[in-house]
């Protein structure tokens, strides 16, 4: 018997061609992943931020007094805040114009006065406390009156002692409540508070907060009308480009993405800017405060801007400048379509 041959299996085209059999590849997606996305955003976001950084390097006058203008705005609330702020350490702090004074009983020696002085002091709402002997205030009183040489013919001295109290804050109502509580303490004859100097000085200082709120508001819309209306202009200055962007599919974000870098770097400069006008400015002044100081025999000065106080003007600036590209490009950017 025979046996029966088994056909041999035709090799492949795989087999014949590369010695090996491949497994056929698995099917893959077209679209692109996580990285590539993110890549892709971040190229564009640089191109767009160097685009715009080169525009305004090729107009280096105009940007930079556009970048003056801003800042010459910014510089005014801050400068005026930073005075207000160097004012309220001027003789110490506002809270003395607010002192309590305790006049005591005259047979309150100065032994109690001090004991009444360390428990007042320990309140609260007080920031300090000072003791004035009867022997110190006659011996003042002699000084300022002029009238010393009368003084002395007196059989005995007739001024009581003093506790001078200094309050933790200006606050007509809790100055009050807290004159009301001194004067129950045992030994003092007389608590008196200056209110009509307390509501002057509080007036003050409330018209000195509103007029730099008012003004910052004021100037913060200044500065959007400045963004606004420079941005418009590159915007005119690019409608051809930016019709044909949108013709070939370009969308709004794209569109808008390098006005909005422009903004910001407006902001950068100005904020800077305004730094350096705030420090020189407070430098120059502080010259003449120092003279003026000295001849009452003070060493009060302004300080400086202070790095956090600098930090947030250079953050709400940049704000600022993207705030208005924002608000000029979304008004302007239903226009750009193309014809």
């Amino acid at each position: 018997m025979s046996s029966e041959r088994k056909p041999k299996a035709t090799p492949s085209t795989a087999e014949r061609v590369g010695g090996s059999v491949k497994k056929p590849e698995q099917p893959h997606s077209d679209e692109p992943d996580f990285k590539t996305l993110f890549h892709a955003w971040l190229e564009s976001h640089r191109a767009s931020l160097v685009d715009s950084l080169g525009r305004l390097l090729k107009q280096p006058i105009g940007s930079f007094f556009t970048c003056l203008v801003m800042a010459v705005a910014l510089s005014l609330p801050m400068g005026l805040a930073l005075l207000l702020d160097n004012v309220e350490r001027l003789g110490g702090s506002w809270q003395r114009a607010a002192q309590i004074s305790l006049f005591m009983q005259l047979d309150v020696d100065a032994g109690a006065g001090e004991r009444l002085r360390d428990e007042v002091a320990d309140m609260p709402d007080v920031a300090t406390a000072d003791w004035v002997s009867r022997e110190q205030a006659l011996e003042e009183f002699q000084q300022l009156s002029g009238l010393g040489e009368a003084l002395k013919e007196l059989p005995e001295n007739p001024l009581p002692g003093v506790i001078v109290v200094t309050p933790n804050e200006v606050d007509k109502d809790k100055l009050e409540a807290l004159r009301l509580q001194l004067a129950e303490l045992p030994g003092v004859q007389q608590a008196q508070l200056d209110l009509l100097w307390v509501e002057r000085l509080t007036a003050i200082l409330k018209l000195g907060d509103r007029f730099v709120f008012g003004l910052t508001l004021l100037l913060i819309a200044t500065l959007l009308l400045v963004i606004g209306n420079t941005i418009r202009l590159h915007i005119e200055n690019r409608r051809t480009e930016i019709e044909v962007v949108k013709l070939v599919g370009g969308t709004d974000g794209y569109v808008r993405r390098p006005f909005l870098y422009m903004g910001a770097i407006y902001g950068l400069g100005a904020g800077l800017i305004a730094w350096l006008l705030l420090a020189y400015g407070l430098g120059w002044l502080n010259e003449a405060v120092v003279s003026l100081a000295g001849l009452y025999g003070s060493d009060f000065g302004l300080e400086g801007v202070p790095a956090g106080d600098a930090l947030s003007l250079v953050i709400g600036a940049v704000l600022l400048g993207y705030i208005g590209a924002w608000l000029a490009v979304a008004r302007h950017l239903s226009e750009l379509a193309p014809r």
